[in-house]
């Protein structure tokens, strides 16, 4: 019966990888132009929602488009998850050997979890509709749009899974009632550092700082004693291919840094406060800046 679970476990591994790296070939597909003569699209406010529903559309049904050349790297990843499952309990029980760590880790982590995530859209579109930033303002939108697709995701695939955490008994076993794979705090911070660093691109501190953030969340939950280190792989391969879907779904051709022509990409509702980072370097102060335009 052990064996037979285990047999559905590697079998679901594959299916998941084969998800994974769909949605991260299907994210570089170029989408076509917009017509020269074509009426204005909806803002991606006014499409939030469809947006999401188009989104688990295609996550869900993705394993069924992968072709020849995408399944190349399905034995690569499919065989590192595989090694990472058989050895989770012998790097569990090396961690568990220290606990100075622990509220370090804590700390670390939370900008992984839903509260920490969705606060950092929240930052870049607030600034962005303060500071008519037609970038920043689309890049907490697609952050919020891919926190929520990926929220989706890896509550469906813990309650399938139901695999125990390293601190539960029987752990690192899966149906059994447990939460830990994968991770949702690597699959949040991957898919909003994602975003991110396809935003600004041409940011190359950004993009270190995007995913050396994500990569720090990540560990943090293995060196906390939260999660295995197969969790932590699946959990931010999925959230890496859930951002850069989104971003290449969605994403608004012609962004830059500002600008009053920039507003009708995204509208500016004025009925709402605006919240902004406020920073003075000569002062070495910061703070928060509020904005009300009636």
């Amino acid at each position: 019966m052990r064996s037979n679970g285990r047999s559905l476990c590697h079998f679901g591994m594959v299916v998941l990888i084969a998800l994974i790296m769909t949605i991260a070939v299907q994210a570089q597909t170029a989408l076509p132009s917009p017509s020269p003569n074509a009426s204005p699209a909806p803002t991606l406010e006014h499409e939030f929602f469809k947006n999401i529903l188009r989104d688990q559309k295609a996550i869900w049904t993705a394993p069924f488009h992968w072709n020849r050349s995408e399944a190349k790297w399905l034995v690569p990843l499919s065989l590192g998850t595989g090694a990472l499952i058989a050895t989770d309990r012998t790097t569990a029980s090396g961690i568990a050997k220290f606990d100075d760590q622990l509220h370090a880790s804590r700390v670390i982590s939370y900008p992984g979890s839903t509260y920490g995530a969705a606060a950092v859209g929240a930052v870049f579109y607030l600034a962005g509709r303060e500071g008519h930033n037609a970038r920043a303002r689309e890049t907490g939108l697609l952050s919020w749009e891919a926190l929520v697709n990926s929220e989706i995701i890896v509550v469906s695939l813990k309650a399938i899974t139901e695999r125990r955490r390293p601190l539960q008994e029987h752990r690192g076993d899966f149906f059994r009632g447990g939460t830990s794979f994968p991770s949702g705090h690597a699959i949040h911070a991957w898919s909003v550092a994602t975003v991110i660093a396809n935003e600004y691109s041409n940011h190359r501190s950004v993009q270190v700082a995007a995913y050396g953030i994500a990569t720090a969340v990540s560990l943090a939950r293995f060196t906390g004693e939260k999660h295995f280190l197969s969790d932590i792989f699946v959990g931010s391969a999925m959230g890496f291919g859930i951002g850069r879907y989104v971003y290449h779904a969605h994403h608004r051709a012609g962004l830059s840094g500002g600008g009053e022509e920039e507003e009708d990409l995204i509208e500016h509702d004025r009925r709402w406060p605006a919240v902004a980072p406020v920073f003075d370097s000569h002062t070495h102060s910061y703070g928060l800046g509020l904005a009300w335009s009636f």
